[in-house]
């Protein structure tokens, strides 16, 4: 077993992680499991490869807590699907997120950095 990681996998999710990237790709519009997949993926250059397994019971603990609510509606071809919407909870939570995150890059950053 190699100890390398290897730079062709995606990236795996420390643990919260997902729950502000959901939150952060209904910041604008409301959308559905399959299109906030597809949002993170793009804007994550493809490093963030989200899977059902992972998505769906991410979604449910949003729900859970209020900071996501759902309706079910038609997409634009035509299918049913569950869309998800931001609450204000949900915003007020974002933003905390963010901040704790963008914290904890910089300290990273800080830790990683080269010794002078």
């Amino acid at each position: 077993m190699s100890t390398v990681d290897d730079p062709r996998k995606s990236l795996e999710f420390l643990q919260g992680t997902l729950e502000v990237l959901i939150l952060r790709s209904l910041q604008t519009t409301p959308n559905h499991a399959y299109g906030i997949s597809q949002f993170l993926e793009r804007q994550s250059e493809y490093e963030f490869l989200v899977d059902n397994g992972s998505l769906y019971p991410a979604l449910e603990r949003l729900l859970q807590r209020r900071w996501i609510t759902s309706q079910w509606k038609k997409t634009p071809n035509g299918r049913r699907a569950k869309y998800y919407r931001l609450t204000p909870l949900g915003r007020t939570r974002l933003v905390a997120a963010k901040s704790k995150w963008m914290r904890f890059v910089e300290a990273m950053a800080r830790v990683l950095a080269p010794v002078r």
